[in-house]
């Protein structure tokens, strides 16, 4: 529940309301769901259309392939989606959108909610995204067919995050990215493996030194994969 005692309130605009909530239903997320910590609801952009062919789209202005989410259409589902209790910021999923990463996660988890704006085709009228000051939030530097799949992984990424989803809460702190740097390693029995064993540290009983060890795994395996990391972890070192 969020400050207001009111569950954290997920809204997804899209033309495909039956994918949700698809994975979430399951597991963790899942089980906050049917306990009451979060809410999901979706609106179908082809509620809000005009004609009795439910259109949503047309030809773009200016020639090209594909077609383009019609700004009516569009707008009457973001309105309807106010009306029916959507909070938070509007977001658009885009590969123009400035990158989902963990300090925007936690931002959305310490908020009411978001109303999540998933576009098809060649995507939606620029003129409806400006007047209704959508931010515009991309997954990574790939296409998808379309915005659920990444408002599947925000609202995923998110939920975790909200008291009461994740048992030993504790546990987040350690995770990739909340000190800027990637997870260290894990282990778990058996002892040896194939040949391989357990660090001899993690053995060892002596918690200090098996923190020490593991910051260090963290900042070598990020340096190593995520240079882009590591370096804005340096210069946040040197402040």
């Amino acid at each position: 529940m969020n400050a207001a005692n009111q569950p954290w309130r997920a809204t997804v605009i899209t033309l495909f309301p039956e994918m949700f909530p698809g994975p979430l239903g399951h597991s963790l997320a899942g089980r906050a769901l049917a306990e009451g910590i979060w809410r999901l609801d979706a609106v179908n952009f082809r509620d809000h259309a005009t004609d009795r062919h439910r259109s949503v789209d047309d030809e773009p202005f200016g020639g090209g392939p594909g077609m383009v989410m019609r700004p009516d259409v569009v707008a009457a589902a973001i309105k309807g989606a106010a009306e029916s209790g959507g909070v938070g910021p509007l977001i658009y999923f885009t590969p123009r959108g400035r990158p989902l990463d963990q300090a925007l996660v936690r931002e959305l988890a310490a908020g009411p909610g978001a109303t999540l704006l998933c576009g098809r085709f060649e995507g939606i009228d620029q003129r409806v995204l400006e007047a209704s000051a959508a931010r515009e939030v991309s997954l990574g530097d790939f296409v998808l067919s379309g915005g659920e799949i990444a408002a599947l992984a925000l609202m995923d990424a998110t939920v975790r995050l909200l008291p009461g989803v994740i048992g030993q809460a504790d546990s987040l702190a350690e995770e990739s990215f909340e000190r800027g740097l990637l997870e260290y390693p894990h282990y778990t029995r058996p002892q040896t493996w194939e040949g391989r064993a357990v660090p001899e540290i993690l053995l060892s009983g002596h918690h200090e030194k098996i923190r020490d060890w593991r910051r260090g795994q963290s900042e070598e395996v990020t340096r190593q994969r995520r240079p882009d990391l590591w370096a804005r972890y340096r210069r946040r070192g040197e402040d």
